[in-house]
């Protein structure tokens, strides 16, 4: 498959956004309207340390990966953090996510930062057999705290 890899613009909301339903779907999740369209204009906005870019072929959205970055107590430089990566179905195997997660840290060395890292549930075997050829795993478990 031909396909680019490339910066979220205002004309991706629809196909953006179905991207983003999968993706919450996938991870049998919901959240607000307002927290969609919130989300797609800190994505798009200068002043936000969140970025989204996203997989294209032949003028449709196959692929999108949502990253931030922050300061840590333990560098110099920031963290990034891979929050959200989802490739339609059919998109799956053919090196999407993979492009996805290299642009990634293409963006995060632009932007000196000093580690990428994310976070997937222990059953979603198949992005695991992916992550685990492209990063390393790590022994932390995460804690959360929920309103």
């Amino acid at each position: 498959m031909d396909f680019t890899i490339r910066q979220l613009n205002e004309n991706d909301y629809v196909q953006w956004k179905a991207l983003w339903l999968g993706y919450l779907d996938f991870y049998i999740s919901e959240v607000t309207e307002e927290v969609t369209n919130t989300t797609f204009r800190r994505l798009l906005a200068e002043n936000e340390p969140m970025y989204c870019l996203v997989a294209e072929e032949q003028g449709a959205l196959t692929g999108l990966v949502h990253f931030l970055c922050h300061r840590s107590t333990w560098t110099t430089g920031d963290y990034c953090y891979l929050q959200d990566l989802f490739v339609r179905p059919e998109g799956r195997k053919h090196g999407t996510g993979r492009a996805l997660i290299a642009a990634v840290n293409a963006a995060a060395n632009e932007m000196n930062c000093s580690k990428v890292y994310w976070i997937t549930r222990e059953n979603n075997y198949r992005a695991r057999a992916l992550y685990d050829q492209v990063a390393t795993k790590t022994d932390f478990i995460q804690y959360r705290i929920t309103d």
